[in-house]
């Protein structure tokens, strides 16, 4: 692990973020550094909302579908045990 070269100031709010960020034996500059390339690879949700409208619509009257199907073989299994 190299020196510091220089030092920068952050509020308590931001080193109490950095704190809670931290991984075992992790530095601070360790935590910045993980962080900031995190930000350049992205984020595992960076792919959501890329859908076409017409495919998020497609999929929630597909999902509004099953979940309607569920609730009648559940309504029909219940009135069948009766």
């Amino acid at each position: 692990m190299a020196t510091a070269d220089e030092q920068i100031r952050v509020s308590d709010r931001v080193k109490r973020e950095l704190d809670r960020l931290r991984r075992g034996g992790e530095s601070y500059n360790d935590v910045l550094e993980r962080v900031l390339d995190e930000d350049r690879t992205g984020d595992f949700g960076d792919g959501f909302g890329r859908w076409s409208d017409e495919e998020a619509d497609r999929v929630r009257e597909r999902r509004r579908k099953s979940k309607e199907k569920r609730e009648n073989r559940t309504r029909e299994r219940a009135e069948d045990a009766t």
